[in-house]
């Protein structure tokens, strides 16, 4: 009796061990506990994006004074503007955190962490992030674009 109670304490013991070893190891698909909460930053940003801050269709611009870590302005086409926190929202706290546009795939790419988000809507494209580019309001009226973040 006593040895059969060692038996089954042997394997529940190993098998605990097991799970518990098993669930350290450092899995691809663990994001950090922080993921997509970056700071809220006051944004309300003015610009003439077809005169003296000139933003061509299909082109962008990064204004770095704004958001947390700066943001980034798409021109979609003549009438619509995107923008986006530069801040990579898969771990915000790395100083290294910051998306830019890469003109070969018009993705944004974060060099850090190696994801990257579609330019149109901000979701994940790829690489370890799962959270979407916090992403402000853009309202243009045909010549001034007023970039904002509470409505």
């Amino acid at each position: 009796m006593l040895y059969k109670n060692f038996f089954t304490l042997r394997f529940v013991v190993l098998g605990i061990l097991t799970g518990m070893i098993s669930s350290c190891g450092n899995n691809e698909n663990d994001q950090p506990f922080n993921q997509g909460l970056i700071p809220n930053v006051a944004v309300d940003l003015w610009l003439q994006p077809n005169t003296i801050d000139f933003i061509p269709s299909g082109s962008w611009r990064y204004e770095d004074n704004y958001g947390y870590r700066g943001i980034v302005i798409y021109r979609l086409d003549p009438t619509n503007f995107l923008v986006y926190e530069r801040t990579c929202p898969y771990d915000p706290t790395a100083n290294c955190a910051q998306v830019e546009v890469n003109p070969s795939t018009f993705l944004f790419v974060d060099s850090c962490c190696m994801s990257q988000y579609n330019i149109v809507d901000g979701m994940p494209a790829g690489g370890p992030s799962t959270a979407p580019l916090k992403q402000y309001f853009a309202d243009y009226d045909g010549t001034w674009l007023h970039v904002y973040n509470s409505p």
